[in-house]
């Protein structure tokens, strides 16, 4: 055969096998997509008929009427105004239940969420709730495709799994309407924006929004990008600027109608989080409220051993404070790069859903964990299993339907907490999700401390690049 012959049939040969290449991505983004949207159907679908309930969409109902009391010059934190507003305006149903009335009536979320939530509370609430329904349900869509891309970069399978894992147990964001939903998802693209350095406004005015609602929801992810310096750290002082704006104009708003508003949220707090109050991590939340709706931050746990506020709480935050502490000596001290910002990211978010209040449709920002997860598996050895293994049982630990099963297995079961097997028993079976974030949180900040990630596999331009480099201590 002639030079030329070999030429032109390896010149065939190449160009087959990258349309056979090209044919294959495209097939595997179909898959990714079906995927997605079969997982994320389910969780709307089962939401949705959670909501139907006689007490569904509660936490949307709750900031709902809670804008709808403002709008109509009335005062949101106070409970006798708020529920006036609520049965005039034909939000208590017939067959509502007297005890899902104060989860309407408290209001107990920042001003901020009154003024977001208004253009909503202008609608009529059939319309209101199902475009917030619609809103949510694109969020985390949106955001779990994002970072399927990102994972899919080092072990798409593995990220895959993960994302549908987390995808199909929202059930209680779409049943309860929470604004989680669009917490979660907004912070999840305002990462993947700063990242990718694509629309960075966009991202600016997630990160914004998601810290005005839920502070404690994206406070430690924009704390994150503030400690990593550079363009990251004016990002997130843009981020706080606009979300201070929001908070000021909100805050002004409520003022004129209600002067006397942080007193009575403070009263509101105080309901909810007394012994016995829906809020509240002691021993009878243990006992009595697993299942989606379960408590998963550290106080639970702890106040398994010693049901005292002054005793829970120091010792949470300690812990809590300890892991942080390193956590932000490490990013100060380390020069950014994404392989390190996912591990990062992964550690933070774990310990952020331990803090302080959290339930498990905050957890959903497990999110953030998959690519760290992804990249840790495509190393290979011992740590890509451990790494897949806590990051799997995070995500499962805070799933609704995990949870909805943990309800139904201990449900009749009595376990007495006189002695200390009984208490760690209780702890173990009972709420076992912040010892498995904190088990999680640990994992990642170790391998974030003591390891200096740079990865042959990176996201900066989305294709994988260069060779495998071993991860040596720092």
């Amino acid at each position: 055969m002639s030079e030329k012959a070999v030429r032109h049939y390896d010149d065939e040969a190449s160009d087959h096998f990258w349309k056979k290449e090209r044919l294959n991505m495209v097939m595997t983004r179909k898959v990714r997509l079906l995927l997605i949207l079969l997982a994320s159907g389910f969780s709307i679908l089962w939401g949705f008929s959670i909501g139907q309930k006689s007490n569904g969409w509660a936490d949307f109902r709750g900031v709902y009427y809670g804008s709808r009391c403002l709008l109509q010059h009335h005062n949101p934190y106070n409970v006798s105004e708020l529920e006036d507003v609520y049965r005039t305006d034909g939000g208590e149903g017939p067959s509502e239940p007297i005890s899902a009335r104060p989860s309407v009536t408290h209001y107990v979320n920042l001003p901020t969420t009154l003024l977001i939530i208004a253009p909503f509370a202008i609608l009529p609430w059939g319309f209101a709730h199902l475009l917030w329904m619609i809103l949510t349900a694109g969020a985390i869509i949106f955001a779990a495709l994002l970072m399927w891309n990102c994972g899919a970069n080092y072990a798409p399978v593995i990220s895959g799994g993960l994302i549908c894992t987390v995808l199909i147990n929202c059930e209680a964001i779409f049943g309860t309407g929470n604004t989680a939903g669009i917490v979660v998802g907004l912070c999840v693209v305002a990462v993947w924006c700063f990242f990718q350095e694509r629309f960075v406004s966009a991202g600016i005015l997630c990160l914004a929004v998601s810290l005005a609602i839920k502070p404690h929801d994206a406070g430690l992810v924009w704390l994150y990008f503030l400690l990593a310096g550079g363009a990251y750290r004016k990002r997130a002082l843009q981020a706080l600027i606009v979300a201070v704006v929001l908070s000021l104009f909100a805050i002004l708003w409520v003022w004129h109608v209600a002067p006397h508003w942080i007193q009575e949220l403070q009263s509101n707090l105080l309901a909810y989080s007394a012994p016995g109050g829906a809020n509240n991590p002691g021993p009878i939340a243990v006992n009595s409220g697993s299942g989606p709706s379960m408590i998963i931050n550290l106080q639970s746990v702890i106040s398994t051993f010693r049901d005292d506020p002054h005793i829970y709480n120091p010792v949470s935050y300690m812990i809590c404070g300890m892991l942080l502490l390193v956590w932000s000596a490490r990013t100060l001290k380390s020069q950014f790069s994404q392989s390190r910002a996912w591990l990062a990211l992964a550690s933070v978010t774990a310990i952020t859903m331990l803090v302080t209040y959290h339930r498990p449709y905050d957890a959903k920002l497990l999110l953030l964990a998959v690519p760290a997860c992804a990249m840790l598996w495509a190393e290979g050895g011992p740590i890509g299993w451990v790494a897949l293994l806590v990051t799997t049982a995070g995500i499962v630990s805070t799933g609704d339907i995990p949870l909805a099963i943990l309800l139904i297995l201990t449900k009749n079961l009595l376990i007495s907490t006189a002695g200390l097997s009984g208490k760690m028993l209780t702890v173990v079976l009972m709420r076992p999700a912040p010892l498995i974030l904190l088990a999680m949180g640990i994992f990642y900040l170790w391998v974030y401390v003591r390891r200096d990630p740079v990865r042959a596999v990176t996201v900066e331009s989305g294709e994988p690049k260069g060779t495998p480099h071993a991860l040596t201590p720092a």
